[in-house]
């Protein structure tokens, strides 16, 4: 099984719901690296931010920060932040309506305030820490996702303002911002591409509204149990929750273990 290549998700597929890796979730990535298949992360979060996760289940090779940055085997093959004047105009924006921010580069994180309750709600759902406040960040780094930490409602008017922008609500106080065009799949054309293996041999596993393109770019798609339903409709198959086992009885049904 040397020529088949299977991406997952991090949050809500290889961690359950106490974000951590169920032990037949390891057990099932350590056979399916025995197997020959290419084993790849791909998420939403920034490399610094699974770099354990990575260094747990031995994998090398992973699309970050929902496809702008890729890495196979150890080397970065992709890697595409956002335009400066537009984040940066964003930032003005967002500073100017009085709304939070958090702003990610390749290797760290700033918020543009302190020890705000949205931020910590919202970076609290994924286990992830407060970050240092610094204004001036996207300004003196490259830039790749942002999070944006309001009300519903709140974001509509920068939302017909900054069309370079896709928004994704994911949290009550909580929504992603990356570039437009800007998906999973995109990150994955340039892995397949890397890898030379062909699309009817790669998979994916996923459970949330930022998998949908990343699902229909490969040859078989998989919805975990826990996924919304516009990602069940689409998947070519539902296995179980991330908290029953899912990615262990998934590949089992696609025989990949």
């Amino acid at each position: 099984m040397e020529n088949k290549i299977v991406f997952f998700d991090i949050d809500g597929t290889l961690l359950n719901t106490e974000k951590k890796i169920p032990q037949t979730t390891k057990a099932s990535i350590e056979e399916l690296k025995k197997n020959g298949v290419h084993v790849v992360i791909a998420t939403g979060r920034p490399p610094f931010m699974f770099e354990q996760i990575r260094e747990e289940l031995e994998i090398d090779s992973y699309v970050s920060f929902n496809g702008q940055h890729v890495v196979y085997k150890g080397e970065t093959i992709y890697k595409k932040p956002m335009k400066k004047h537009e984040i940066i105009h964003l930032h003005e924006d967002t500073l100017q309506s009085k709304i939070p921010m958090v702003y990610f580069s390749e290797s760290e994180m700033r918020a543009t305030v302190g020890e705000h309750q949205y931020i910590k709600e919202g970076l609290g759902k994924l286990k992830f820490y407060y970050p240092e406040k610094d204004e001036h960040f996207p300004f003196n780094e490259s830039i790749y996702q942002a999070l944006m930490f309001c009300e519903k409602g709140k974001e509509d008017s920068l939302i017909q303002k900054h069309a370079s922008f896709y928004f994704l609500r994911w949290h009550t106080y909580s929504i992603d911002i990356l570039p437009v065009g800007g998906t999973k799949a995109i990150g994955i054309e340039h892995m397949m591409k890397a890898s030379g293996l062909n699309h009817a041999d790669s998979y994916a596993f996923g459970d949330g509204l930022n998998d949908l393109e990343m699902l229909q770019a490969v040859g078989t798609g998989v919805a975990m149990g826990n996924a919304r339903d516009s990602l069940k409709t689409i998947a070519d198959f539902v296995t179980d929750s991330s908290d029953n086992d899912g990615i262990f009885k998934g590949l089992k049904q696609l025989k990949l273990i």
